[in-house]
């Protein structure tokens, strides 16, 4: 059923939903655009006319680096709540923490999760100590500082490592080529990485086993999904790239396909599950994330990362495992709506009493 003006308006003003996107698409030296983020325009209709058939009003707004006019603009607009579908703000993915801590600042209850979770899962390393300090298994890592190189001697990683970009998501900066078998494979890679983004590495020891996704959704786990690799010519890594994620017809693209539900024996899914809702509450999440899973050989879960305010576009993991979990795409979408609206309708009554 619709929520209405009529209803609403007895506690507080009309609803209208706000919802906040990015209104440029990244361009990155290795990639170009981030395929990432320019694809969410081609979704945008479909979820103003979803949540159009939920609430009474929705607005849309593109952001850019002209703050003043964003606030003037939400201001003027003044939401109940904001769906925050911000990732980056001129294709700079530092920026998705302080849009939230904007909107916090305004008053305004927004979707999704805090300024500390965004800003604490973006730095992959901080996420790892985070993790450890709690008891969870995430795979031993080093931080390498942009322009400098690990001496050999010290270096204590088991090999295969894999070499990600610290503080960037959306598998940015990652290939066939990331994963590499010895100290000399690791500098080739930092040259690369260094070079190209300008930015922190983390190198952090390969699991070479199944890959997992846990979405959780209001605190509770949407059914898994695997990774696919079965199908992935031998000699490439068994990895999520960034071609296999956004570009169609590459052969990560055509070969790492995702299966939700997952088939998992019974105990491996109960750990996997309560080792994704340990990670979910130690980040502080709230509303909806996904974690990375990866299993060892002996079949224990390791996190490879923490993703709040994850990809939730009509073709993404997320959405495959709400439908799994028997919500159409709408009840997805509505369902985070009335999380913030939940939460602002408590706030005003807190206030009042």
């Amino acid at each position: 059923m619709k929520i209405d003006a009529k209803i609403l308006i007895c506690y507080n003003s009309p609803v209208s939903i706000f919802s906040a996107y990015n209104g440029k698409p990244a361009v990155h030296g290795e990639m170009s655009n981030d395929l990432s983020e320019s694809g969410f325009a081609a979704d945008l209709q479909t979820i103003v006319q979803s949540l159009s058939g939920r609430f009474t009003e929705v607005e849309t707004l593109a952001i850019d680096m002209d703050v003043v006019k964003t606030l003037k603009l939400i201001r003027d607009i003044n939401p109940t709540i904001i769906f925050n579908f911000v990732e980056s703000v001129e294709g700079i993915a530092s920026f998705e923490y302080c849009m939230a801590g904007i909107f916090e600042l305004l008053g305004i209850e927004f979707t999704g999760n805090r300024p500390s979770s965004l800003g604490n899962c973006l730095n992959k390393y901080r996420t790892k100590n985070i993790l450890r300090a709690c008891g969870i298994n995430t795979p031993r890592s080093y931080c390498i500082e942009y322009g400098s190189m690990p001496a050999k001697k010290s270096f204590d990683l088991n090999f295969p490592v894999i070499l990600k970009l610290n503080s960037e998501d959306a598998s940015i900066g990652i290939s066939e080529l990331s994963v590499v078998k010895n100290y000399s494979g690791v500098i080739e890679r930092l040259k690369f990485l260094f070079e190209t983004y300008k930015q922190n590495v983390i190198v952090e020891e390969y699991i070479d086993g199944r890959e997992l996704n846990v979405a959780i959704l209001g605190g509770r786990a949407l059914p898994i999904s695997e990774i696919g690799f079965g199908s992935l010519p031998a000699h490439l890594p068994r990895i999520v790239t960034y071609e296999g994620k956004w570009i169609a017809n590459t052969v990560y693209y055509e070969h790492t396909k995702p299966q939700c539900p997952a088939t998992l024996p019974a105990k491996v899914k109960k750990q996997v599950v309560t080792t994704a809702l340990a990670a979910f509450e130690a980040m502080n999440c709230r509303d909806y994330a996904r974690v990375d899973i990866r299993l060892d050989k002996s079949g224990t879960p390791y996190v490879i990362e923490v993703n709040p305010n994850p990809d939730i576009s009509t073709d993404s993991g997320f959405a495959r495992a709400a439908k799994a979990a028997g919500l159409s795409y709408g009840d997805l979408l509505f369902t985070i709506a009335n999380l913030a609206l939940t939460r602002r309708i408590n706030d005003t009554q807190n206030k009042a009493s």
